[in-house]
């Protein structure tokens, strides 16, 4: 059995699910993939206690999908000292791991559809154009102004 990736759920909205199926396609690789390039982005910028507020917003919004990603082992374990800030500064403490990783992955793409696909690309490389479809606009429920 392989040891060096983790498996984990991840609970986000139908829009960011699509999001990063785009951006794995445009990329060429899975999600799982795409998923690891966003959370070592957006983990190295949540330092403190302090910059935590972001991720709570993030986990008081809805997120009716799961969807299940692997992770290389390293990264897995940068998710439960992050889920243990979450738990400290107000957020869920069930599940630390799982709700640091939607929190993490569900911040990141909250980013521009463009610097996102753009930082992936430079991320591996690319010096070229990656481009990722739009999809129709879609009204947010319940969102706040």
């Amino acid at each position: 059995m392989d040891c060096d990736e983790v498996m984990l759920t991840v609970r986000i909205t139908a829009a960011e699910r699509a999001l990063l199926r785009d951006l794995a396609r445009g990329h060429g690789g899975d999600v799982s993939d795409v998923a690891v390039d966003g959370l070592l982005e957006v983990i190295p910028a949540l330092h403190d206690d302090s910059s935590v507020l972001p991720l709570l917003r993030v986990l008081a919004r809805p997120a009716p999908f799961a969807l299940t990603l692997w992770l290389p082992a390293p990264v897995a374990d940068l998710l439960p000292l992050l889920g243990e800030r979450l738990a400290r500064t107000g957020g869920p403490a069930a599940g630390p791991a799982s709700a640091a990783l939607s929190a993490a992955l569900r911040l990141w793409l909250a980013g521009d559809r463009a610097a996102l696909a753009g930082a992936l690309a430079r991320l591996h490389g690319g010096c070229g154009d990656v481009v990722v479809a739009r999809p129709p606009a879609v009204e947010a429920v319940g969102a706040a102004a």
